[in-house]
């Protein structure tokens, strides 16, 4: 990848979640059109979402009817899922939208004094599907306490857990730069990639084998055009 290649890529979409911030339906067509935004490019285009809080969220998700909770899921679920990059950066307190929002990325920053916290209310900690994605992704022993108790991590924590993935003092200047490499990425292979990921701890190896077979032949075909092409061209 050439630095002139770089330099050309597009610059990400940004989309801004503060913790404190309740589940409404304006939340979630933020999000939806964030989306949209994303997928008229094809995927060519990185997505940063900027996380920030100043104390964890009271009362997460609010009073607030089922039919939002629904579509509130549907649309993490959507932005999961998209053929893009996501890259987000953490700052403040991470809790409530936001703590949802950073289980659906693929690459997380966090800045110093960074705090993950699990709203907690009357009932417990809120059943949506952050708790599904905490166990998946943090397995049932670090997950527990978690989910069945809430809980503040610090940075450190947050980082040994695997809840982020490094910090950094600017950490927009790195999400811009990855934004830029993540982009080059192929849009299509990139969510094929996650999903046998989020798969592999649900899917016993005889049935993943043929996924990651096909997902192995894309590549081998891709490459032996690519050297068909160079020698054509020698």
């Amino acid at each position: 990848m050439s630095s002139s290649d770089l330099a050309q890529a597009p610059s990400p979409h940004i989309l801004d979640i503060e913790s404190d911030r309740p589940l409404c339906p304006l939340l979630v067509a933020d999000v939806n059109a964030f989306c949209d935004r994303l997928e008229d490019t094809g995927g060519t285009t990185s997505a940063v979402i900027r996380l920030s809080g100043t104390g964890p969220a009271e009362n997460w998700p609010g009073d607030v009817g089922i039919d939002v909770v629904s579509r509130w899921e549907k649309a993490l679920r959507r932005l999961e899922q998209g053929r893009f990059a996501k890259i987000v950066t953490v700052e403040g307190v991470c809790s409530g939208p936001a703590l949802d929002m950073l289980l659906t990325a693929d690459h997380r920053i966090g800045a110093p004094g960074l705090r993950i916290a699990v709203p907690v209310n009357n009932d417990g900690v809120w059943a949506g599907m952050a708790l599904h994605r905490l166990t998946n992704q943090l397995g049932g022993l670090h997950a527990r306490r978690l989910v069945l108790f809430g809980a503040e991590l610090s940075e450190q924590r947050a980082l040994a857990m695997g809840l982020i993935d490094q910090t950094a003092k600017d950490p927009a200047a790195v999400a811009a730069r990855l934004a830029e490499r993540f982009a080059r990425l192929d849009p299509a292979e990139l969510a094929i990639r996650r999903q046998l990921v989020l798969e592999a701890g649900v899917t016993a190896f005889e049935e993943a084998l043929g996924k990651h077979l096909a997902a192995c032949d894309r590549t081998l075909r891709r490459t032996r055009g690519e050297f068909a092409g160079a020698r054509g061209n020698a």
